[in-house]
């Protein structure tokens, strides 16, 4: 056959690495995941049959966040947004709450009610399969009807971008609103 010579999609990753940023590379990663391009050889394989090539470093540490992420327990998300909530002086949430939305019972991670906002600290875990997803989205349209405000958190975002949750809890929770750019 003389069609057009293709690599892999592990193979393009590993490729892709020594010249891409590490966020150009994780969103690559997220998009082939997301299409749910597989193929026999894996990146992993990859990376240790070719330890030392270009961007292999950046890959291996996009790969072992991604596990360490996976890995972390509701609790240890929990500790980590009360660190985040008390370096910025911003008060505490009840943890594992219960309310109900349109007849129907459920626990959310954190809730301010005088302010009717939910923070739902999204972990793999827990919300990383295809039901959780649906389930997700479906709480979130029932509770947003009833008046509630959900935001969600990551331990990513916790990690990378503290910052940027603090203000945005902290204009949530003082009932701003900011004006919409078009």
């Amino acid at each position: 056959m003389n069609g057009i010579p293709v690599t892999s999609v592990s193979r393009t990753l590993l490729d892709l690495a020594g010249v891409l940023t590490r966020r150009q590379l994780e969103r690559a990663l997220n998009e082939a995941e997301v299409l749910r391009l597989t193929d026999k050889l894996s990146v992993p394989d990859l990376l240790e049959r070719y330890p030392r090539r270009g961007g292999s470093a950046v890959l291996r540490a996009v790969f072992r966040d991604r596990t360490v992420m996976r890995g972390i327990t509701r609790r240890e998300l929990e500790r980590r947004f009360q660190v985040v909530l008390d370096g910025a002086e911003l008060p505490r949430p009840r943890l594992n709450a219960h309310l109900s939305a349109q007849g129907r019972f459920f626990e959310v991670d954190c809730l301010w009610a005088e302010q009717r906002l939910i923070a739902e600290l999204d972990g793999w875990e827990a919300h990383g399969t295809d039901l959780a997803f649906e389930k997700d989205r479906e709480r979130d349209r029932l509770l947003l009807v009833e008046g509630w405000r959900v935001i969600r958190v990551t331990w990513r975002q916790l990690r990378d971008d503290a910052p940027a949750v603090v203000a945005d809890l902290r204009s949530l929770l003082r009932g701003e609103r900011r004006p919409p750019t078009l």
